[in-house]
């Protein structure tokens, strides 16, 4: 089962794609600071992340910035999603995809499927 890190600080969003991710069979792992992802995907080691642009505590391009810093996430598909037209800017930094806000919650299995890869 492959394992989604959710980095958002809308409580309702994240507790509704965990919900949904879980129906369709992802590990779902949801953290709500940007400070807390190093930490949390050291002991979680998701297959994917899906990270807001604006958190807030800090910037998802950082974030994405710091996971391609680190050789244990150089390669781990990132997804990056704002309600602004920021793609240019997540992919510049290293995100895999951009989703702009609101985006339909059941593509994410397809699109994570595909960035992951067969296990």
């Amino acid at each position: 089962m492959p394992k989604v890190m959710i980095v958002d600080d809308d409580r309702v969003t994240a507790t509704l794609l965990q919900t949904l991710l879980s129906l369709d069979g992802f590990d779902v792992v949801h953290v709500n600071r940007g400070a807390d992802v190093l930490a949390r995907a050291e002991q979680e080691h998701p297959n994917i992340f899906l990270i807001d642009f604006r958190l807030s505590d800090s910037h998802g391009t950082d974030i994405v910035a710091a996971l391609r810093a680190t050789p244990a996430y150089q390669k781990t598909p990132i997804v990056m999603t704002s309600g602004m037209n920021v793609e240019q800017d997540a992919l510049k930094v290293g995100a895999n995809a951009f989703l702009i806000k609101p985006f339909d919650p059941a593509e994410l299995p397809a699109l994570f499927l595909k960035l992951i890869g067969p296990s």
